[in-house]
């Protein structure tokens, strides 16, 4: 049985019991996303740990490292900057 199932079944029975019809699904889902970011971060809080930017600082650090080692993450590219520099024709 799938949500929209349920949730028919769900109003049916209120409907036989005069009560009020259930939210239809999906209806809390960001409501329910946003808490669960605010409970992480108070967390973190409590516990001593950066509430903001956890997420982009472990993505730099892992960049990071390879970039120290040579490495750029791009598939074809090296880890030069891809600039030219004094590239001169050996005539010159």
């Amino acid at each position: 049985m799938d949500a929209i199932q349920q949730h028919m079944i769900d109003s049916y029975r209120a409907a036989q019991r005069g009560e009020l019809p259930p939210p239809l699904p999906g209806r809390h889902d960001w409501g329910v996303v946003r808490e669960a970011r605010e409970r992480r971060r108070f967390e973190a809080v409590i516990a001593g740990r950066p509430a903001y930017g956890r997420r982009w600082a472990a993505l730099r650090s892992l960049l990071g490292k390879l970039g120290r080692s040579g490495r750029s993450g791009r598939p074809g590219k090296s880890g030069k900057s891809g600039k030219l520099g004094k590239c001169r024709p050996s005539g010159a």
